[in-house]
């Protein structure tokens, strides 16, 4: 067998967290009197962090530092007791995840996300699965920086090329080439599919049942 562990990226490839992140920075913005967002336009703030999420939902003219960070947290303080609330996993998730499990590939996740909510989500839905489960701590590690990555590779015990990294974004095909694993992009989460092969994905797959024939 090839490939020895499986890295995946968190939001819109494990689970559907949409709707608790949208209703998060909606609860913000609508306490300040500023405009909301509906799911399908906040569905494209995703995927380079909370931060840059909460920068791109301000109006313009709200963007300066001050402001981006009295509304990352006040979201984060919302969002950190309600991130569970309606994320879900996708469909086929859990069985692939125990089907992974039984054949004793290793498991991890790497989210942009900060990482005590990473570790929340991660935890609360998919207990008992993953060896590591690693979200933002520093911007400057921020994916498609490899180093995190890397760092998983080598405290699982594998070479980065054993390596499959899974995710549904530009940013997540970025990482993967960086770091040297093997892009798989996926079709259910939140960018299409063009982004993914223009972005260096290796692989297309359309449901989670696909990742298996991978492996082998």
């Amino acid at each position: 067998m090839k490939f020895k562990a499986v890295l995946f990226d968190l939001d819109g490839t494990l689970v559907n967290s949409l709707k608790d992140i949208a209703d998060s920075i909606n609860k913000v913005l609508q306490e300040n009197n500023l405009p909301t967002h509906s799911y399908e336009v906040v569905n494209n703030f995703i995927g380079s962090g909370l931060r840059v999420l909460v920068t791109k939902a301000l109006p313009e003219s709200y963007r300066n530092e001050e402001n981006i960070e009295n509304y990352f947290q006040a979201m984060m303080s919302n969002y950190r007791e309600n991130c569970t609330n309606k994320t879900y996993a996708y469909e086929g998730i859990p069985e692939l995840l125990k089907e992974l499990k039984s054949k004793n590939i290793k498991l991890a996740i790497l989210s942009n996300k900060a990482d005590e909510l990473t570790k929340k989500i991660g935890e609360t839905l998919f207990p008992n699965y993953f060896e590591i489960v690693m979200g933002l701590k520093s911007e400057l590690t921020k994916k498609p920086n490899p180093i995190a990555a890397i760092e998983i590779s080598q405290d699982l015990g594998f070479s980065p090329e054993e390596f499959l990294y899974v995710g549904d974004s530009g940013i997540d095909m970025q990482t993967a080439q960086n770091a040297k694993m093997h892009a798989v992009g996926v079709l259910w989460g939140y960018r299409p599919k063009e982004e993914l092969l223009a972005e260096g994905a290796q692989s297309i797959i359309s449901h989670p049942s696909e990742l298996m024939a991978l492996l082998n």
